[in-house]
Parts: structure tokens; sequence; C-alpha cells
């Protein structure tokens, strides 16, 4: 079975576009190839955006959704308490990195910043839907709207 090449750059790797860099990532082919081109897929490396701007259009599918996967609800509140927050957990894990720091103190403040967007759309949701309907048993089968795409979110953070 032969896919279109647009096809496969759509799947290609999705969750690059959650970190607020969509514009970031871009594909190539080879004309020149035909049908045995392949795909080039080409990424500057602005991983974390801009530390001062936060990209609420990535929010859409939470938004419209409104489901997540109730043990990643739960990881992310652990995120924001103040023993675990995500900018020191974060911070210690990259603090061995030899290029150390990797990402700049407004970048994990940042990081807290878009966390706590996460979980006060997930608080709009369960406000409008029930905390019942929002967040779903991992064990059982998600709605129409992929819980793939809500998780996605969290690899923005």
């Amino acid at each position: 079975m032969q896919l279109h090449i647009s096809t496969i750059a759509a799947f290609q790797n999705p969750s690059h576009n959650a970190p607020r860099n969509m514009d970031r990532h871009h594909y190539e082919t080879f004309e020149k190839f035909g049908n045995d081109t392949f795909l080039l897929h080409l990424d500057n490396g602005r991983g974390f955006g801009r530390h001062s701007h936060d990209e609420m259009s990535i929010l859409a599918p939470l938004q419209q959704c409104c489901s997540i996967k109730k043990s990643t609800f739960l990881r992310l509140q652990l995120l924001a308490t103040e023993p675990y927050r995500l900018s020191d957990v974060m911070r210690e894990a990259l603090a061995s990195d030899r290029l150390s720091p990797v990402l700049s103190e407004p970048h994990l403040e940042a990081l807290d910043r878009r966390l706590q967007r996460v979980l006060d759309m997930v608080r709009v949701c369960m406000a409008k839907g029930g905390q019942k309907e929002v967040l779903v048993d991992d064990m059982g089968n998600c709605n129409q709207c992929s819980c793939a795409a809500v998780a996605l979110l969290v690899k923005m953070l």
C-alpha cells in the first residue's frame, strides 16, 4: 500500500507542533526521484519558542475536546505544586548537561506559566461538563476527539 507524501508528512512528527514553534518545521521532497522520493524533515531547533509569548491556539484540541486522561491531569497537577514544580524539575534534569544552562530562567518560568494555562483550560472544561466527562479513565476508551492530541500538549511544557 502506498501513501501519498502529504499523508506521511502530516503524521511525521505531530508532537513538534505543540511547543509553540509551529513555524520552525517544514518538509521537502526531491522531485528528481519521482514517486521514489523521500521526505526530508527540516527543523530549525527553536524547541521552546519565545519565553514571552504563549501561543494559545495550540490549546484548541483541549478546548474543543474537553477531554484529558486522568493520569495525565494528575501528573500535570503535581508538576504545578511547589515541591515538584515543572521549572525546578527541568532545571535539575538539565543541570548535568554539558551545555548547561540549556534553558534560560525566563524559559523555565514560561514552562510553569504554560502549565498553568493548560490546567486552567481543563478547569474550564470541568466547569462546563463536569469532572467525570472531562477526565478520561486511562483504561477506558477516549471519546471522538483523540486523547493523543491532548497528550501532545503536555510535551509543550
